[in-house]
């Protein structure tokens, strides 16, 4: 790879189109042999039902359950065809080969089918795929020839073929499959620890899907097919890694059937984890326990409000010699009600998959969307979310799960892994056991002391002394320009002192400086403060006059492998270098240095000439505030702005005791690869808002934060003096204990490596190869790499350009097809990842991305 890095630099353009096909196919060979990403291998066949059976606790009759469902499935005395296949998984398996639950399962099953004598044929079998070196030992020597400390297994299998005699048809089928074993009966964690045979989550889950999908590759339909795993001991055991079997399956989020506890002390530990399987978002169709004459049915039923079955098995027999025949035979009535509740609960899934796209276009108003450019068949119907990937329904030959990687981070909110997710759900839940909502004025809770105390140490660390919540972006805005419009007027003297409340009558004309091509929001004032644009124009907004100074700013990207900078009309450029114009590398132009250069001067009298000229216009009023994306415009674009021209704007409004706010409900929390892009700026404001990765995305809330000097221009001995401005939800405390989770949890080293030694900034995420080559493409008119965010504009003219533009929507479909989900910003496309995104995730998105832009043709 530093061999491809040294001869980029110094290839012609169709070389280097060459060497990124070969640096492409490198990294496809890594990834071949490396554990693969799961957005590229968990796509689940719905062709037919797949359960995961869970239990409360080890020893209370999965392996039973998942018997006596394969009996009711294939041996019912009125089959639903011809012919049937069950297949049972079990991925982790201890103490093998004395105790294998798929052996188990194939066993029962045989004797089955021997006692009830069905009129057709029945085949059976068991595999097991890998092992331990001293499990596959102990297997009579199966696997002896493996390598590895995870033997091949494969050659290890019992069939059967039942019934011959009865033959009538094509025969059904039992596929039994033990995906790994160790042979020490203990906790697999344990187990694959001391015997030397680790499994990383992912390599376990791209196993699980292989066999997941073998139901849905013979072309039966999908009644005739059944699927289920057995996990193995409680829903919180550990698997081989030690992640927890309830996270480490979430991927898939299979339907759960619960085995609880009918034993004394069963009733708590069946609904405990009942809550954990809810609480990671799984759905429990049925509880099954068995009858120890203690009625734990009923208050598990009260419990749960008759929202979830629950079946009752008779009492297991004891007795080791006994065969469980009886017991099956006495058990069949309950198995075949919970298959008609699990065959009920699939195919009514399904119908709802089918129906969502009509009913939603019946009735959503999607907010940004022409409903008239958007046909039922595009409707994307998402089933859950994971991390960072969608599991999203598809209609094909068959239906099926597909996962997409969210790469517009659901408006830019999102940021946590599947990890996080969990740790989310889990303080968000407890803060609305604790608190549910109270009211914010004159009170304190922990949670919003906590958040504002992390706040104020993170993102306002060495200005901000206060913190002012409210509930979205847009609104902190608003808060924002009340801030500052009432310092600027003290500071000017429109308001005498701080005392002055008798201020009823009184109206001054108070504008904004802002920039062309930001966006702050689409509450009123919010609008009010950003230039005219296709979100401010009379069919959206009649009301708008655009209150405000607008100075179109110089903007930097890549272009042909050069960041480049572009300037607009009225900056003078004659007596720049070129050096001042374009720059090697990302951090030339972020550095201090340029602060001396003859640019900084330059756009220090462009500015002052823009103000000077603006405050002589006859009935302008007073600029009261300069407002700013720093460094990247989002919504207006993904433009990144140059740095310097912020700093110096910046500086010549506090010269003239302008209130300078930063609007980083887009930028801030690591978007842009420091927790505040006012650390990329090296300046700071008097008022700043946050929002949406301030939460993870899991709940909204917002904050501005502002100075003491801007805190005190509101103290007064009136109440009219004061920031008259609220909600209801204000500081609630589920926003606020996710805020505290997301805050630390982003710049915690131990929970996320992208954070560098140093925890100021995050580690490079985008491949700087990449973006490079993307920069030549012909298809590309410009790019934009930074932090989270990866952004191109599309070559483009006429009604192709612009927020309204459809120029790329057959290169999204092809990406959502890649499962990469993107919305796009008219002719501007963008990846955006999260602050524990990998790289090697991303490098993945680049490559889909690339391999689509080369074969790109507008639609």
């Amino acid at each position: 790879m530093l061999l491809l890095s040294s001869l980029f630099s110094s290839s012609s353009p169709h070389s280097r189109r060459l060497l990124l096909r070969l640096h492409i196919h490198l990294r496809r060979s890594i990834s071949s042999s490396a554990p693969p990403s799961p957005s590229t291998l968990l796509d689940l066949p719905l062709s037919h039902p797949i359960y995961t059976i869970w239990a409360s606790n080890t020893g209370l009759g999965k392996t039973l359950v998942s018997t006596g469902l394969a009996a009711a499935t294939l041996l019912s005395p009125f089959p639903s065809s011809d012919s049937a296949k069950f297949i049972y998984i079990k991925p982790v398996q201890t103490g093998f080969p004395s105790d294998s639950d798929s052996a188990f399962v194939f066993r029962k099953f045989s004797q089955l089918v021997l006692r009830r004598r069905p009129c057709f044929a029945v085949s059976a079998s068991n595999h097991v795929l890998k092992a331990s070196a001293s499990a596959a030992e102990a297997a009579q020597g199966f696997g002896s020839e493996g390598e590895g400390e995870l033997r091949d297994l494969g050659a290890y299998e019992e069939r059967r073929l039942l019934g011959e005699e009865w033959v009538a048809g094509a025969a059904s089928e039992l596929t039994c499959k033990t995906m790994y074993a160790w042979r020490e009966a203990i906790s697999p964690h344990l187990a694959a620890e001391r015997e030397g045979g680790a499994v990383p989550d992912k390599v376990l889950l791209e196993v699980l899907g292989r066999c997941l999908r073998i139901g849905s590759e013979d072309g039966r339909g999908r009644m005739d097919v059944w699927s289920v795993v057995e996990t193995a001991g409680g829903v919180a055991s550990p698997g081989p890694s030690g992640t927890l079997q309830c996270d480490l399956y979430r991927p898939f989020r299979l339907p759960a059937i619960l085995v609880g506890d009918g034993r004394l002390g069963g009733i708590s530990g069946t609904i405990s984890a009942y809550e954990s399987l809810k609480l990671r978002g799984y759905d429990v169709v049925a509880i099954v326990i068995e009858d120890h004459g203690l009625v734990n049915e009923v208050p598990l039923l009260s419990y749960l409000g008759n929202r979830v079955p629950v079946l009752v098995l008779p009492a297991v027999p004891q007795d080791p010699s006994d065969n469980l025949m009886e017991w099956f035979d006495k058990s069949q009535a309950v198995f075949s009600s919970l298959k008609e509740i699990m065959l009920s609960v699939y195919s009514e899934r399904i119908q709802r998959f089918h129906d969502m796209p009509k009913r939603a276009g019946d009735i959503f108003w999607w907010p940004f969307t022409q409903h008239k450019l958007v046909p039922e068949e595009t409707v994307t119907v998402i089933d859950s979310r994971c991390g960072e990937n969608f599991s999203v329904h598809k209609v094909q030959n068959n239906d099926f799960i597909a996962q997409q990687f969210d790469a517009c981070a659901s408006w830019w909110t999102q940021g946590p892994d599947a990890t996080l997710q969990i740790e989310l759900a889990r303080d968000v839940g407890y803060a609305a056991a604790r608190f549910g909502h109270v009211m914010f004025p004159e009170n304190v809770y922990e949670p919003a002391l906590e958040c504002a105390e992390l706040l104020l140490e993170g993102v306002g660390k060495g200005w901000a002394s206060r913190t002012f919540f409210s509930d979205n972006g847009s609104t902190a805005i608003e808060v924002a320009l009340k801030m500052a419009f009432r310092k600027f007027s003290l500071d000017h003297g429109i308001i005498l002192d701080s005392t002055d409340a008798n201020t009823t009558g009184k109206f001054i004309e108070v504008k904004v400086i802002a920039l062309k091509g930001s966006y702050h929001g689409d509450t009123l004032g919010a609008m009010e403060a950003q230039a005219p644009s296709s979100y401010t124009g009379f069919l959206q907004q009649p009301w708008y006059t655009g209150k405000g100074l607008f100075l179109d700013p110089p903007t930097i990207f890549m272009c042909d492998g050069i960041w480049k900078l572009s300037l607009p009309e009225g900056v003078q450029s004659e007596k720049l270098k070129q050096e001042e114009l374009t720059f090697q590398s990302r951090g030339e132009f972020f550095s201090k240095s340029r602060d001396g250069s003859s640019l900084a001067g330059s756009y220090s009298s462009f500015i002052s000439q823009q103000l000077s000229a603006y405050s002589g216009l006859r009935g302008f009023g007073y600029i009261g505030a300069l407002i700013i994306e720093p460094v990247v415009h989002g919504s207006g674009g993904m433009h990144m702005i140059d740095p310097l021209f912020q700093r110096v704007l910046v500086n010549e409004c506090r010269s003239r005791k302008i209130p300078v706010i930063f609007d980083e409900v887009f930028t801030g929390f690591w978007r842009l690869g420091a927790e505040s892009a006012s650390e990329l700026l090296c300046c700071q404001p008097d008022i700043a808002c946050f929002a949406k990765l301030m939460t993870g995305g899991i709940i909204p809330l917002a904050a501005t934060l502002a100075t003491d000097a801007v805190f005190n221009a509101f103290a007064g001995d009136s109440k009219l003096m004061a920031l008259l401005h609220g909600h209801s939800y204000t500081a609630h405390a589920m926003g606020c204990a996710a805020a505290v989770k997301s805050i630390k949890w982003f710049k915690d080293p131990q929970r996320n490596s992208n954070i560098t030694s140093e925890g100021r900034l995050l580690r490079e995420l985008w491949d700087a190869e990449l973006v490079h080559q993307i920069s030549l493409l012909p298809a590309v008119q410009r790019v934009v790499a930074l932090g989270t965010l990866f952004a191109l504009e599309l070559q483009a003219e006429g009604s192709n350009v612009g927020y309204g533009s459809l120029y790329a929507r057959s290169l999204l479909q092809k990406l959502r097809e890649d499962g990469v989900y993107l919305r796009p910003l008219g002719n501007v496309i963008y990846l955006m990842c999260g602050p524990c995104t990998s790289p090697e995730t991303c490098s993945q998105l680049l490559i889909k991305l690339y391999r689509r832009l080369e074969e790109f043709k507008p639609s």
